[in-house]
């Protein structure tokens, strides 16, 4: 366990941003700025220099950008990399994600001059973040192997138990870490699933979008935006709009509702898997993945006691092993895979025949 600050490398082109930014980690007692560089180059030259904990990185930057910074750190330097850009841009709006598909742990909103209130809340937020993801153990990513956004080779065929019978639906429960694994699962799928899939992902207001658009391009699945009245369908991964949250009504159509917090999220992990289980009782899966803090956890005990199949990611394959932690302490999971064996699993509960 290391001992002392955590140590910081700021790469940021812009000096509007970078004050924000130095102004805000410098109030924390438990952090140190080790350096500031305006591109990925500078950052890259720092690095063995000032061995920081964590780095906080812009997206676009002249010279070294912060996709191909990420690339050449997790292939020369492993280092816990956390994104801070603008909220995704229209004509780019999947290089944020391919970021963390290259092994950045999270993003985050760049921090604007406003209100008092609003500076406060987004410097206890961002904090927050820093102290978690300072901890999280990375590894080395080589870069040769398939480009970012390309999609996987197919899962490997597998005779796995089947524990429920016929699912008709799968919802699944991410924060932290979660872009990562949903790509990790989607890509595994095929898009003749014989059911639809419901997601919660926490994730920073204006990268809503940018998320779906990187799965879709990215997996056979067809990923979308939910709709107030959509009668989920099969093949399709459905998310709710930001600050909404995504309900099953009692025609089988989907609720989305601006709403209270719950577990401090909207959308809210536990308030899907709710309803779900209202719903479809055992004919549903759910799913939980890397996350810090405890959404999710009363959700997936409510399907479970409503007959529906409980899966949780383990804690070696998650970057937060807080969310799937508090389910399996409460008794809500009935299963704890590995990262790369839920869509085998997920695909042995609702294929009507197993590949052979």
């Amino acid at each position: 366990m290391t001992t002392g600050p955590i140590r910081l490398l700021i790469v940021e082109d812009s000096p509007v941003a970078l004050a924000i930014l130095q102004r805000m980690l410098r109030s924390a007692p438990d952090m140190e700025v080790v350096g500031v560089a305006r591109n990925g180059q500078e950052a890259l030259a720092m690095i063995p220099m000032v061995n920081p904990s964590l780095i906080c990185t812009d997206l676009h930057m002249p010279k070294m950008d912060g996709l191909e910074l990420t690339a050449e750190v997790m292939a020369r330097f492993p280092c816990p990399i956390l994104v801070i850009s603008a909220s995704v841009r229209e004509d780019d709006t999947q290089t944020v994600f391919r970021i963390l598909e290259a092994g950045a742990l999270d993003i985050f909103p760049k921090p604007r001059a406003g209100l008092d209130a609003e500076y406060e809340q987004v410097k206890t937020d961002l904090l927050a973040k820093i102290r978690v993801l300072a901890g999280v153990s990375v590894f080395t990513h080589r870069r040769r192997g398939p480009s970012p956004g390309a999609a996987a080779p197919p899962p490997r065929p597998a005779t796995l138990p089947r524990e429920t019978k016929s699912p008709r639906l799968v919802a699944i429960g991410a924060s932290t870490g979660g872009p990562q694994a949903l790509l990790t699962i989607l890509q595994s799928l095929p898009k003749t699933l014989p059911v639809p899939i419901l997601c919660v992902q926490h994730i920073s207001d204006g990268f809503l979008q940018g998320l779906v658009d990187w799965l879709d391009s990215s997996c056979e699945l067809r990923v979308a935006i939910a709709a107030p009245g959509d009668l989920p369908q099969p093949g399709v991964v459905y998310f709710p709009p930001e600050r909404h949250h995504l309900e099953i009504g009692s025609q089988g159509r989907l609720v989305l509702t601006p709403g209270a917090p719950v577990a401090g999220h909207c959308p809210s992990a536990t308030v899907m898997f709710k309803s779900v289980a209202a719903h479809y009782r055992r004919a549903a899966v759910g799913v939980l993945l890397t996350g810090m803090g405890r959404d999710g956890a009363d959700g997936l005990q409510a399907l479970a006691q409503a007959g529906g199949l409980t899966i949780a990611q383990d804690e070696a394959s998650c970057v937060v092993f807080g969310m799937p932690k508090e389910a399996i302490a409460l008794g809500a999971v009935q299963k704890v895979l590995p990262l790369n064996a839920i869509a085998p699993y997920l695909l042995a509960q609702v294929s009507p025949t197993l590949p052979s």
